[in-house]
């Protein structure tokens, strides 16, 4: 888990992709995340492309241009032309960081390769999006302890923690069926709900439609049923993060959860962000990670001391919406919170540890949800949940509208990014869902 910072991350490189250098953009040289693309409204194949600027440098190009001319091989020339990035995640993160390394060189100014790449370049503007990779299995974690305390005070005043939840990173598996990319579209899900003060179930649209702001975790190299990893060597096993939005219908949530946890309430949608940064471009901005001393400590297979030192990252996560009114009047999204991964109560590499102690084995292109990331402060919650204290409270928007949750029509957008004095601004692009209607039952 030792960061180590390497050329890439030298914050005096500049592109000759001039929009990477304005200092204002997620995708400067010192980032180069990984997703797959086309350009939008074509039949062509998806294929691997790295975000530049605002532009998208396709390699399966830069592989025929000798790119990575010193680390080719039959694998990785595979790995390169395929249509998602399992097989490239599969090589492992000395792999990728070498492909990230060759990139860096090739879009340096005054680079050899810009003659040959300058004209192959495709607009992000211009482009459509694919999942990265294919996911076999989705874990959701639940490691903001915010997050935890102030929902769970919602429904238990008196003791808002579960006994085990400082002992250990709680999770449940997901659906990967439903994960869709950005501009995902989705109607209002229907199920089963207890309405207050009912005997009965009733059976119709969810009301209380929920986002939650959580980080995506890529997993890239596996491990074979049986064999754990331990928590020094997590890390090299995750590809790289991304931003993702759980979608939750609370009062569907409500009723199922007990005894066996979510179900239906979660697995109609969740979106993520086009983009896969990796760890090695987030090294600068690492922290440590730090548990309260009055707090049960991690048990030895959780800890150790790299995980102190550098366990956390310091990423600022932003949730916006933007209601069909706000769209009609050409109005822009409004900011309902502004959180940072930091205040994650567990890591991912306790995460990954946590997932594999049991003999698990995880397969390159499965995927892990933080939870929701919420701050101690009330500005930082990541769901309307808690925003709104359990619908109790309504959220005043600026052209007069409120919400409690969402309403059909709405857009929910999550941007996120990593910025410091003296380095560039290493971001996640955003990723956006909306709601529609509920289906017709009638």
């Amino acid at each position: 888990m030792s960061v180590q910072l390497n050329e890439t991350h030298n914050p005096a490189l500049r592109s000759w992709v001039t929009s990477a250098n304005d200092g204002n953009t997620d995708f400067p040289i010192q980032n180069l995340p990984f997703g797959v693309f086309r350009r939008a409204a074509s039949n062509e194949q998806f294929r691997l492309g790295v975000a530049i600027g605002d532009q998208i440098l396709d390699l399966s190009i830069a592989l025929h241009a000798g790119v990575f001319a010193d680390i080719s091989n039959a694998a990785l020339a595979h790995a390169l032309t395929a249509s998602n990035l399992n097989a490239l995640m599969d090589l492992g993160n000395q792999t990728s960081s070498q492909v990230r390394l060759a990139l860096s060189k090739a879009l340096r100014e005054n680079a050899a390769a810009q003659k040959q790449l300058v004209g192959t370049l495709v607009a992000q503007a211009d482009a459509e999006y694919a999942l990265p990779a294919q996911i076999g299995d989705y874990t959701d974690f639940y490691t903001s302890v915010h997050h935890a305390t102030s929902v769970g005070k919602l429904f238990r005043p008196d003791n808002p923690l579960l006994p085990n939840y400082k002992w250990v990173p709680i999770g449940y598996h997901g659906r990967s069926s439903s994960i869709g990319i950005s501009g995902q579209q989705f109607r209002r899900p229907i199920g089963q709900t207890m309405p207050p003060n009912a005997t009965t179930p009733s059976f119709g649209p969810a009301k209380r439609l929920d986002y939650e702001c959580e980080v995506g975790i890529f997993i890239g190299q596996g491990n074979a049923l049986g064999e754990a990893i331990d928590i020094e060597h997590a890390e090299q096993h995750v590809f790289g993060m991304c931003l993702l939005n759980d979608w939750s219908a609370r009062d569907v949530q409500a009723w199922e959860y007990q005894p066996l946890g979510p179900f239906l309430a979660k697995n109609f949608a969740s979106t993520i962000s086009p983009w896969v940064v990796t760890l090695e471009a987030l090294a600068p901005y690492r922290k440590a990670w730090t548990r309260d001393a009055a707090d049960p400590q991690p048990m030895p297979y959780l800890d150790s001391a790299d995980l102190r030192n550098t366990g956390a990252f310091d990423i600022q996560l932003e949730v916006l919406l933007q209601t069909e009114k706000m769209r009609r009047d050409g109005l822009p999204a409004q900011r309902l919170s502004l959180s940072n991964f930091s205040h994650s109560y567990w890591t991912v590499s306790q995460m990954v540890t946590h997932h594999t102690v049991n003999g698990c084995n995880l397969r390159a292109g499965d995927f892990l949800g933080s939870g929701t990331q919420s701050g101690p402060a009330p500005e930082e919650a990541g769901s309307l949940l808690e925003l709104t204290e359990g619908g109790k409270k309504p959220i005043a928007l600026s052209n007069g509208e409120q919400r409690i949750f969402i309403e059909d029509g709405d857009s929910v957008i999550l941007r996120g990014w990593a910025q410091k004095e003296g380095t560039p601004r290493i971001g996640f692009g955003e990723v956006e869902g909306r709601l529609l209607p509920a289906r017709n039952l009638s």
